[in-house]
């Protein structure tokens, strides 16, 4: 199909609650949103940058300025959701850019196809099941009330956002109110140093599903080195930047579960090669998440429905983020949610919410 342009669109969605990581606390999303328009129809995409670099290296404007200047120009003539990360591989870096405008084209491609992106995927369920991400607290029992919450919708697993002098006490208190049946994980997004091995370990007799990128994220060998010393299954998120990063991290020790996110990676397609990597190695993957509104969520419960990704996905319903989200809300089923079977992503922006949300717009012509 032939592009005759891409529409970004800022939006600012505000949270339900403040949402606090070891890196910042948030109170409104702001992401960005692209939108293909081709000769066959159009596609949606949705660059989870945050707005400060503090996550990765990548921001919202430096996002909307690459796409801008360099990658959406770089797609004159004929494309197709596979022919995208080729034609870009010439800029360097900019995966979370390069995901967004793979993930509209691929959209586009598929809803021309009468394809979904689960089946596109390779996906073997329709419904996937669902875990929560629970940020940090004010007070023990603040966290108490809010996991009790999550559990009494339905939720699966839990998360735990920890970051040192938030951490062993925390999840003490969770597993002494819920019980040892309850599926328990953590994540430090980058907060400690290798110093910390023995602290972290104190994390060992709560039987954690995995630790999440407990160190910083160039730092493979130091995760091999803190699987020596922890019995928690270390994860990686932020390291894992590639199937080729995948790959290394596996045959180094550095991991014995994959997190999983399309928009680190560069793209769905890059996710699924990730996935056969763990897959190949026996080693548990799962579709992690970025506070995604319903058009990058469909996404994700795509690629949680592969049949690697053997562990609950950061995959929530609307509204645990959301009072409105721009597509019609995901609502948790017996923990689960449903993959979405309809042509392409299978949702499509509701005009009203999403005006309501959005702050500007910009044109990028190819035509």
């Amino acid at each position: 199909m032939k592009l005759d342009g891409v529409e970004l669109r800022w939006v600012e969605m505000p949270l339900r609650s403040p949402f606090r990581t070891s890196f910042g606390t948030q109170t409104v999303r702001q992401l960005l949103l692209l939108r293909a328009v081709a000769d066959e129809g159009e596609g949606w995409g949705e660059c989870v940058a945050m707005s400060e670099p503090v996550y990765s290296s990548e921001y919202q404007e430096g996002c909307a300025d690459v796409l801008r200047r360099y990658l959406v120009p770089a797609l004159t003539g004929e494309v197709d959701g596979i022919s995208v990360v080729p034609r870009l591989k010439k800029y360097y870096g900019h995966r979370m850019a390069k995901a967004a405008l793979e993930m509209a084209v691929l959209d586009a491609e598929l809803r021309a196809r009468g394809v979904s992106f689960g089946r596109e995927l390779g996906a073997t369920r329709d419904r996937v099941p669902c875990g929560v991400s629970v940020g940090i607290m004010n007070s023990i029992p603040e966290l108490l009330d809010a996991v009790g919450g999550y559990l009494g919708e339905g939720y699966v697993r839990i998360k735990l956002k920890i970051e040192p002098g938030w951490d062993v006490e925390p999840v003490r208190a969770v597993r002494e109110r819920f019980g040892d049946e309850v599926l328990l994980q953590v994540d430090a997004n980058t907060a400690y140093a290798l110093a910390d091995a023995r602290h972290l370990a104190r994390l060992d007799p709560f039987d954690l599903l995995l630790i999440e990128q407990p160190l910083d994220e160039e730092e493979l060998l130091a995760h091999a080195e803190l699987a020596k010393v922890v019995q928690t299954p270390i994860c990686l998120d932020e390291s894992i930047t590639s199937a080729s990063s995948a790959a290394d991290a596996i045959r180094l020790g550095a991991c014995q579960i994959v997190n999983i996110k399309p928009g680190r990676v560069g793209g769905y397609l890059e996710a699924r090669r990730i996935h056969d990597v763990c897959a190949a190695n026996n080693i548990a993957a799962w579709c992690g998440g970025m506070l995604e509104t319903g058009i990058g969520r469909a996404a994700n419960v795509a690629l949680a429905a592969l049949p690697g990704c053997t562990l609950p996905g950061d995959t929530s319903a609307s509204d645990r983020y959301y009072k409105l989200d721009v597509t019609e809300p995901f609502v948790l089923d017996d923990g689960h949610l449903t993959v979405p079977a309809g042509p392409g992503l299978g949702v499509t922006p509701l005009p009203e919410a999403l005006e309501e949300v959005t702050v500007k717009t910009e044109w990028i012509p190819l035509a």
